[in-house]
């Protein structure tokens, strides 16, 4: 855009040209009796042909039609076919300027309109202020205005005037909002601010990017470092209030901004601007520091008890060996006596020969030594690294207020003491020292209620074990955090739910009241109980039986043949090939996916989309920026850099994909593979290597070395509609919901298919609420309990299966508060994996952990009731399971630079890696359906006959055909008639292939 606009040419488009999708042409441009009766007054074909479209143009989009403008095609088209015209006609309409203003008259006395004046100038302007507090999208204020025109039946006026109006706006709009945040500021905090943008000699760099610069290994010296930097920030004196200031999106906006505003761009600001931009900063610094120093400490806890089992482990296995080794030598010393006494020997003798008196004292103590030692549990091995958490508790106790839900919480006691032990340096607990919140291991283990003093290390470690534990439950949180808020923070206002729930406006798929709901699930529970005991009884289950000795599932039987696997051969032979820059390229001209990358300020999309593209393509194959600029020769490192701090984030990332993925389903071919409506997801490790070692995880299912997990959702038409990075030791169930709730494409998803990590009781308890049918294939479902609603019930059948009753007395007394939860989630007030961390971590002290746990049960023991009797259900579970599968193939072949490795040392920076290499493999496999679907057809053309029955199962998974390594040249010259030619099917080469 040039520097006076606020439109991209898309946006204008978009804003001010009639529309070209069909069911829009037909709702906005179907005329009534009365419009035809004035149409057919005109004399000639092209003025009523002209004279229509005018009418059309005064009705959407609210404007003049132009002296030299000519209406989209279709639209033409579709109006010449109401009036009997041929849309050629249009071509002599109003070849005098008067018959054109003449019917612009008659129109808007027709249609009741008048034309933008003078005086409207105020209140539109007024319009584009309010709407410019909350956003800098040109597009949505120029909207606003539009919006506000039509409602008062106004035509619309020049584009540019609109610019002229949002442009002003938009700068009175900046302009107000820096100054609601600066104002009142003290000097020093001026000061302070102004010196965050200053090179400091000691560190031979700015404040600013030392703040940003904090280190995320989990290490105690690191640890030190963000509280330093912490108390930094909070030097400055920069409020809380402040963020209330202004409309929070605008502070959303500059918060995005000061990510990637470096001291040098701050310094070119105006005052109020850069003052503005750092106290927001500050603000956001605090913040993030604030988590960063919670979650390294819980990092850091967590490695002190890795340490600590490994500790365990190996003293059981001493322990074995010395009970072994005294075992023996007490065996021999029994032997022996019991020899001299059959002999009639002196047997403290055959002691005395067998082993020795002072050898027995030494066995006997070792063996009591060891037996008194023994614990089932790790505790004692976490207290002997009581120095590791010592150095912890004086770092984070000095740093931090913590505040509980609960009045007088004697957690927060212990730690006032602990605090008081480290500010005096007195060595000994005062003489009742809260304890009320230890687990009774723990207690016994300080020494409570054995009439001596606490123990002061095991005290300690105890204490910071059980504030981890509160922190990541919720029942504890900080001030000053944000992803360690108080739990309730999370959920919608009381007040709000309150009015939703009123206005029928909660959007959740169970009854309002809970007797409704109760007596639908009960009513669904027992009729599918008996159906299924007498099919159980009778032997009846399909593919399945169920005896006394448990449940047996036939095995499913594998759908591909060899037929399958040549018609896969034979189309993936005819494709192109193809640079992966020329398919991204391709797969733009149709999709003009790149555009979806908005400029972080302005919206605008890229000027240069190649070098947009040439940067996610850094992202996709791991490569990296520098070394892409190096590779593709095209565009520089820095070039690179600006586009990707401006234009490349998550929500441009989400928007970029959903334009993908829609087209991936409106392909017709992609109706063979499912109708649309089921997904799967299922985690991807990748192994951490360099800078990206420090914040990885182990998890032993994947081996010693560390790593991350890229969860991904993906459709049953095989488009990866959303993706995430998580913990390698993390749960994926807490993030089945992200993607189905939180993806930005017009896919409606109505079942979803895990593994068995997925399977827990509150995510079929959510999935019900939020209107997801929940179907994992659970591996141990033999061992499963069913649950049922009434516990006299017999089913004779099923009994070897049942475990107990819904606890129905429990969803009623929190069925008010677990809505508010589902509507919470459903709204987006809170990603569901966040309150899914947070209700798993503490579940015996959460009502709506219990409540979430006793709704999944009823629901998962409905899912096995199906599961058991519909093979069908299987086959679906089973098929949308291997498509995710499948699809981690790909994206290895993708992400091959660096061995695949993660190296990147920021959260931040992985989830890039991520979302660029599922957009990446959603474009191969759009390309790929594409051109599979153009295979086909040539195939069928020449009198083949391909089965949709054995397309059904050829994925668009294949890369053979494309070149991932290499040159990274750009196509300069478009594809000629559209599309590449195929390769032929026939040819010798292909047939021995």
């Amino acid at each position: 855009m040039k520097k006076h606009e606020i439109l991209s040419p898309q946006s204008r488009a978009a804003l001010f040209d009639p529309p070209t999708e069909p069911m829009a042409i037909v709702r906005h441009y179907t005329y009534s009796v009365a419009d035809l009766a004035l149409i057919r007054r005109r004399r000639r074909d092209a003025n009523r042909l002209g004279f229509a479209v005018h009418l059309a143009y005064l009705r959407f989009p609210g404007r003049a039609l132009g002296a030299e403008e000519s209406p989209p095609p279709n639209m033409l088209s579709f109006v010449a076919s109401q009036i009997g015209s041929e849309p050629t006609s249009f071509a002599a309409y109003a070849r005098r300027s008067e018959t054109r203003w003449e019917h612009l008259g008659e129109l808007q006395a027709h249609l009741g309109v008048r034309s933008f004046r003078r005086e409207d100038y105020r209140a539109v302007a007024e319009i584009a202020l309010a709407e410019a507090i909350g956003t800098d999208r040109g597009d949505e204020i120029v909207a606003a205005m539009i919006e506000h025109i039509r409602s008062r039946s106004i035509l619309l006026p020049a584009p540019t005037i609109f610019e002229r109006i949002a442009l002003a706006a938009r700068a009175r709009a900046r302009k107000r909002a820096h100054k609601n945040l600066v104002e009142g500021l003290a000097q020093e905090t001026i000061a302070g601010l102004e010196a965050l943008i200053a090179v400091d000699d000691e560190r031979d760099r700015t404040p600013l990017a030392w703040l940003r610069e904090w280190p995320e290994a989990p290490t105690l010296r690191n640890l030190a470092g963000i509280i330093e930097r912490l108390h930094a920030v909070r030097k400055l004196g920069v409020g809380q209030d402040r963020e209330q200031r202004i409309h929070q999106a605008r502070y959303a906006a500059l918060a995005r901004e000061t990510v990637i505003l470096s001291a040098q761009h701050l310094s070119r600001f105006d005052a109020p601007r850069r003052l503005a931009t750092l106290v927001v900063f500050a603000r956001e610094m605090e913040a993030v520091l604030t988590d960063a120093a919670i979650s390294m400490f819980d990092k850091m806890l967590g490695g002190v008890f890795r340490r600590a089992d490994r500790v365990h482990k190996e003293n059981v296995v001493d322990r074995a060996k010395t009970l072994d080794a005294s075992t023996r030598a007490l065996i021999g010393m029994a032997k022996a006596m019991l020899a001299a006494k059959a002999s009639g020997v002196d047997q403290v003798a055959a002691v005395e020969r067998a082993i020795g008196w002072e050898r027995l004292k030494t066995l006997v103590a070792e063996a009591d030594k060891t037996v008194a030692d023994s614990r089932d549990d790790n505790l004692s091995e976490i207290v002997e690294r009581y120095p590791t958490v010592r150095r912890m508790v004086s770092i984070l106790l000095g740093a931090f207020v913590f505040r509980s839900w609960k009045p007088g919480d004697p957690l927060l006691a212990a730690l006032d003491v602990l605090r008081g032990l480290h500010a005096t340096g007195a060595r000994n607990l005062p003489p009742r020292a809260p304890t009320a919140f230890l687990k009774p291991a723990w207690r016994k283990l300080v020494g409570v209620g054995v009439g001596a003093a606490a123990d002061r290390r095991t005290y300690e470690v105890a204490v910071m074990t059980t504030l981890r534990d509160r922190l990541r439950s919720g029942d504890i949180w900080v001030e000053g955090s944000r992803a360690y808020r108080a739990f309730d923070d999370f959920l919608l206002p009381p007040d709000t739910f309150a009015t939703r729930r009123q206005g029928d406006e909660l959007g959740l798929a169970v009854a309002d009241r809970f007797d409704d709901w109760r007596a639908e699930r009960i009513g669904l529970l027992h009729s599918r109980l008996r159906e299924i005991d007498a099919l159980a009884a009778a032997g009846e289950l399909p593919e399945a039986t169920l005896t006394e000795e448990g449940l047996s599932i036939s095995p499913i039987r594998k759908d591909e043949t060899d037929a399958t696997d040549r018609v896969a051969r034979r189309l993936y032979a005819m494709l192109p090939r193809l640079r992966v820059t020329e398919l991204l390229a391709e797969v733009h001209g149709w999709t003009g996916f790149a555009e979806r990358f908005s400029h972080l300020r302005t919206g605008a999309p890229p000027e240069d989309s190649r070098a947009l593209m040439t940067a996610l393509l850094a992202d996709a194959t791991n490569l990296g920026l520098a070394r892409m600029a190096h590779s593709s020769k095209v565009f520089s490192h820095s070039k690179l850099l600006w586009i990707a701090e401006w234009h490349v984030r998550d929500e441009t990332y989400q928007a970029a994909l959903a334009c993908l993925v829609d087209t991936i389903h409106a392909q017709p071919f992609t109706k063979i593979w499912g109708d649309g409506d089921t997904s799967s997801s299922d985690g991807q490790f990748f192994r951490a290597g360099g800078h990206g070692e420090a914040r990885a995880d182990y998890n032993a299912k994947y081996g010693s070395e560390p790593g991350v997990k890229f969860y991904t959702h993906v459709s049953d038409r095989y488009a990866p509609f959303h993706t995430r990075v998580i913990a390698a030791n993390a749960s994926e169930a807490a993030h089945i919901l992200d993607g189905l709730l939180h993806h930005e494409c017009s896919l409606d998803i109505r079942e979803h298919y895990t593994d068995t990590a997925g399977a827990i009781d509150h995510v079929f308890g959510l999935c019900h609420l939020t209107g997801f049918r929940f179907a994992p294939r659970i591996r141990d479902l033999a061992d499963r309990r069913l649950y049922v609603a009434d516990a006299r019930a017999a089913y004779a059948a099923l009994t070897p299966m049942i475990g107990g009753t819904v606890d129905f007395r429990v969803i009623g007394e929190n069925w008010d508060e677990t809505l508010r939860l589902a509507a919470s989630i459903k709204a987006g007030t809170v990603a569901p994996s966040v309150l899914m961390r947070r209700l798993a971590a503490y579940p015996k002290q959460n009502a709506l952990a219990k409540t979430l746990r006793e709704i999944g049960r009823l629901e998962r023991t409905l899912f096995t009731l199906d599961w058991i009797s519909d093979p069908a259900l299987r086959r679906r579970a089973n098929a949308g399971l291997n498509k995710g599968e499948a699809r981690n193939a790909l994206a290895r072949a993708v992400f091959f630079h660096r061995l695949g490795e993660i190296r990147d040392r920021t959260f931040e920076n992985q989830k890039y890696r991520a979302s660029g290499l599922n957009l990446a493999v959603a474009a191969v496999i759009l390309w790929n359906t594409v051109y599979l679907g153009r295979a086909v057809d040539e195939l069928r053309s020449r009198g083949e006959a391909v089965s949709d029955d054995l397309l059904a199962h050829v994925a668009p998974l294949g890369w053979e055909h494309i070149a991932f390594n290499g040159d990274y040249v750009w196509p300069t010259e478009p594809l000629q008639n559209g599309f590449r030619p195929l390769r032929d099917p026939r040819s010798a080469f292909l047939d021995a292939a």
